[in-house]
């Protein structure tokens, strides 16, 4: 689909800043490639060959008996009695001596005889984000040994907890600003427009809510209902829907006794397609340069909350979680390195470009 003119000139002046364009690619690169976490960073292999047969383990559940094992529960696919199990297509001989079938296995055959040799594709990082290191001493343990980033305090590999992190931070703020604003820019709409009584208990109203507090609210509805991710975005739309009404509402109040207004009302235009589509545009430069503070705040309030321990649960691959550790743990210096330079790059990242956006919107840019 084809872009008007007005969204081309937009879109050129977005190009022509370099910081907020480049930031936009490197950003997209880092969450795309988050979104393939579970292909990056697991316990699982991607596919297994066993007899035949190809197997996937990320997508499906897979029994310790469908690889010759006697157990009923799920496969455990770094213990060497199961990988044996695979490479040597299901010989009870693994049961004694794994590892040395293993490399027996190598060229096809044990002991002159050949076997339906399997294989396996691991992901890069063989850990997920709950996963403990397989290593000698005491946790953290520092970078090293197949952990470029050393492991938090409970062995778990700290590369794996990032990536996974990352890509929790960056969709549960995306979703909070979204439904935040999608309120937010209604509410203010309705207020600016029509004005009067309904302007004013609107605003008494949202006064009231503003003074409600979060936190208590937050601890109380995680005592009753557990702690999850959408009851967590929920609560957060819930409160960080005002931030944008104020905004818009002044923008409103300002354009509805502006010429075009009067005029589309004079042609019986409709109040809905009068306040979205001719005022709201006009309005979103203003709009736009509260969302930067929404979304470094909604990254902060969710790493407020875990680092406080009232956020998500604590198996969840929190960054605020990492911050903690490092506070906890200041003889490992790696996980502190870690979570600073993680939200250093995600909100410096996330700044140039909205920044970049809020500018290319501006009609005094637009118009040049």
């Amino acid at each position: 689909m084809a872009l008007s003119p007005l969204n081309q000139r937009r879109w050129r002046n977005f190009r022509r800043n370099g910081r907020a364009f480049w930031s936009l690619w490197l950003f997209l690169v880092l969450f795309v490639t988050s979104l393939f976490a579970e292909f990056i960073a697991n316990d699982k292999p991607i596919i297994v060959q066993y007899r035949g047969d190809f197997y996937y383990p990320i997508f499906d559940f897979y029994p310790e008996t469908a690889f010759g094992g006697d157990f009923k529960t799920e496969a455990v696919y770094r213990d060497p009695e199961v990988q044996c199990l695979i490479v040597t297509g299901g010989l009870e001989l693994c049961f004694d001596d794994p590892e040395a079938l293993i490399e027996d296995a190598a060229d096809g055959e044990i002991e002159g005889e050949a076997i339906e040799k399997g294989w396996m594709i691991w992901p890069i990082i063989p850990y997920s984000y709950d996963t403990s290191v397989d290593r000698l001493g005491a946790a953290p343990l520092p970078p090293g040994e197949g952990n470029l980033l050393g492991t938090d305090d409970t062995k778990r590999d700290v590369m794996a907890r990032v990536i996974y992190g990352f890509r929790l931070s960056v969709l549960f703020t995306l979703i909070v600003t979204a439904l935040a604003s999608l309120l937010g820019i209604a509410a203010g709409a309705v207020q600016g427009y029509f004005g009067g009584w309904l302007d004013l208990i609107f605003q008494r109203l949202i006064e009231i809510w503003s003074a409600t507090p979060q936190l208590y609210v937050i601890i109380i509805m995680f005592a009753v209902l557990g702690r999850s991710f959408w009851l967590l975005v929920f609560i957060t739309v819930l409160f960080g829907w005002t931030a944008l009404v104020g905004v818009v509402r002044a923008e409103f109040l300002r354009a509805r006794n502006l010429e075009y207004v009067r005029a589309a009302k004079a042609l019986g235009v409709s109040n809905t397609k009068i306040m979205f589509r001719h005022m709201l545009p006009n309005a979103m430069v203003a709009t736009l340069t509260m969302l930067p503070f929404i979304v470094t705040g909604t990254i902060a309030l969710l790493a407020s909350l875990d680092f406080l321990g009232f956020g998500l649960p604590a198996s969840a691959p929190s960054l605020g979680e990492l911050t903690l550790q490092a506070k906890q743990n200041l003889q490992a210096p790696w996980l502190a390195f870690t979570a600073f330079t993680t939200f250093a790059v995600m909100l410096s990242l996330l700044v140039f470009i909205f920044e970049g956006v809020r500018d290319a919107f501006d009609p005094r840019k637009t118009f040049q």
